[in-house]
């Protein structure tokens, strides 16, 4: 939800908003194994509200030859710094011919963040539970390079407002006609598996207004286990009010579906993924009611990606990515250096 934000953001300074997404090899060499594949990532971005469109295999370094091939007046980054392999600003050329522009960086996330939380097995970053001493002391080493700490790379708490809420809802209400659909869920770090299911929802009707409900942190605790969920209920909110095909959300769903809940919002349809269905607290089935009045549906999504095999990925790559994190922060931390000293000769 970082990155939709700031997407968001970008596409609020202009009319249309195109989207460089990198190839694997690009990443690889610039800042170390990406989590997704470029195919995985093409989709994800292209399901993001405010994206008008994707350039696949975009470079690295952002040239002046590649807005004008893509016909853009200027390009937009977040307020933290990005350096090529050589230790380079992957901007200046755009900086310096007046066609960049710069937005917010989301306080209180980070893909390194995200990383830290699946490889500590602990559950203090779910919503009121007491912080973790421990959780605390490792993140604030997890991708630390001995010398301090970049504001960039560095973990901050997120801080749920309804600005937020505002900015990344829809805002829309249904309309006479619309087939509105439930879906329910953790929609934990939201990816391209939750993606195709909800694409292939929304393609069930002709008007479709898709309502998420999320479930608490605990409750998805419950039936997952382990540490899960690993992004909180309002980091959920934001990243599934981000997809495109999703109209509203309820935030902490009841994981029953029950009738108050689908008379409340009018609903026609009630899908579920091919996912194992969990029964509940009182060993009876979540769905019951909406199979009872003959509105349920099994929709496959075609991908075999879940949430476990994304954190088996970090896991696996998991000495690549603290490297990758240390030479990060060493060089933003000599940049932020650069800039102290050049503060003090002026």
């Amino acid at each position: 939800y970082g990155h939709s934000n700031q997407l968001r953001q970008a596409r609020a300074m202009g009319d249309y908003l195109i989207v460089g997404v990198h190839t694997d090899e690009e990443i690889a060499k610039h800042k170390g194994p990406p989590v997704f594949t470029q195919e995985e990532r093409y989709k994800m971005v292209q399901a993001i509200k405010w994206v008008d469109e994707i350039a696949p295999g975009a470079p690295y370094v952002t040239t002046l030859e590649t807005l004008d091939k893509y016909n853009c007046d200027f390009c937009v980054h977040g307020d933290d710094i990005t350096l090529t392999v050589d230790g380079k600003d992957t901007y200046e050329e755009v900086k310096t011919a007046g066609r960049y522009r710069e937005c917010k960086r989301t306080q209180g996330v980070s893909t390194t963040d995200l990383v830290g939380r699946m490889l500590l097995m602990t559950k203090a970053h779910h919503s009121n539970i007491d912080e973790d001493l421990d959780y605390r002391k490792h993140t604030d080493n997890f991708g630390k390079g001995p010398k301090g700490h970049s504001p960039w790379t560095g973990v901050s708490q997120f801080l749920q407002t309804s600005q937020k809420i505002i900015q990344f809802a829809s805002g829309k209400e249904p309309q006479p006609g619309d087939t509105i659909i439930y879906v329910a869920g953790a929609f934990d770090l939201f990816h391209v598996g939750h993606v195709d299911f909800l694409e292939k929802v929304h393609q069930l009707a002709e008007k479709p207004y898709i309502i998420a409900g999320l479930h608490f942190d605990q409750e998805v605790n419950r039936y997952k286990g382990k540490n899960y969920p690993i992004m909180n209920i309002h980091e959920r909110t934001l990243s599934v009010l981000a997809c495109r095909y999703v109209s509203e959300v309820v935030i902490g769903a009841p994981y029953a579906v029950t009738a108050d809940l689908l008379d409340h919002f009018k609903v026609t349809l009630v899908c579920h993924g091919m996912t194992e269905v969990v029964p509940d607290k009182d060993g009876s089935d979540p769905y019951e009611e909406p199979k009872r009045r003959g509105i349920f549906q099994l929709v496959d999504s075609g991908s075999n990606l879940t949430t476990d095999l994304i954190v088996q990925r970090i896991i696996k790559n998991r000495l690549e990515f603290e490297a990758r994190n240390q030479k990060k922060e060493a060089k933003e931390l000599a940049v932020l250096e650069a800039m102290r000293r050049l503060e003090e000769e002026k």
